[in-house]
């Protein structure tokens, strides 16, 4: 979720009215049919076209392959390893993390940056990838009855990628979704399947809370969190949530493969622009 999606009153790009057509998508009331899983790819694909004109992905390679080997790790060992996961970084200072349906997850630098471990990294992309796994996004498509809206722009949303994918051409209720959030009980059952992928994946799975008790300790007046902070539930209560299954659950993991070295040299080459 960007936090550049945040205000689109009134807001144009190329003669396009971004607020109109969101007004227009939401009271679409339209039969909601089930898209195939070939559909929920490109249904993303052209979701996480728009979303990434927003902010340019960081340039340095190594930072982009890091990420990605360690997402397609975790999905691996996921009921959905087949999907053609993707996961990128975005040059951007906000703090946030999202997903896309089929597989496509995005976080910021600045997200990555108030990490402290590979750990944690596992413990946000897990969570971002268990939103995928119970389709979380589509779900909520669902239930504001827009899918027609959906598909009627989703041929319009990957034309304008391919035409140009460093612009935002089009904005869909699905796009509007990352301003609005999630139930935040499609959050906390991300969270909960979050901790047991990144276990499976090998990860020490109280990296996830690390991170959010990180995030806890960022004044609410952060510009950089404000999206996060309207569009999650409370960090306390997430955290709560996770203490009442892993209190009883959980075993903390020890002896685990130490993989912070290459982790800190990820993180350096992103302080220092040194690529």
């Amino acid at each position: 979720m960007l936090t550049s999606c945040g205000n689109v009153s009134g807001l144009k790009i190329n003669n396009f009215d971004i607020g109109k057509s969101l007004q227009a998508a939401t009271s679409a009331k339209n039969a909601i049919v089930p898209l195939t899983e070939a559909e929920e790819i490109e249904l993303g694909e052209g979701i996480a076209s728009n979303l990434l004109g927003l902010a340019p992905l960081h340039t340095d390679r190594e930072v982009q392959r890091y990420v990605n080997s360690i997402g397609r790790w975790i999905s691996m060992h996921s009921e959905r390893p087949d999907l053609p996961w993707t996961f990128a970084v975005l040059d951007s200072d906000n703090v946030n993390a999202f997903a896309a349906p089929g597989g496509y997850v995005v976080l910021t630098k600045g997200m990555l940056l108030r990490m402290t471990s590979e750990a944690e990294l596992a413990g946000v992309l897990a969570h971002e990838i268990a939103h995928v796994l119970r389709k979380h996004h589509l779900n909520a498509m669902q239930k504001a009855s827009a899918m027609s809206a959906l598909r009627d722009g989703l041929d319009v949303a990957i034309t304008a990628k391919n035409g140009n994918p460093n612009v935002l051409k089009v904005l869909s209720v699905g796009t509007a979704l990352y301003a609005r959030g999630l139930d935040k009980e499609d959050e906390f059952e991300s969270d909960r399947m979050g901790v047991v992928l990144a276990a499976r994946a090998g990860y020490d799975p109280y990296g996830l809370p690390a991170v959010l008790h990180s995030l806890q300790r960022i004044s609410s007046n952060d510009e950089g969190m404000q999206l996060l902070f309207q569009t999650h539930p409370k960090l306390s209560d997430r955290l709560g949530q996770l203490d009442n299954i892993m209190g009883r659950d959980f075993d903390r993991y020890e002896n685990l493969p130490s993989v912070q070295g290459r982790f800190e040299k990820i993180l350096t080459r992103m302080k220092t622009g040194k690529n």
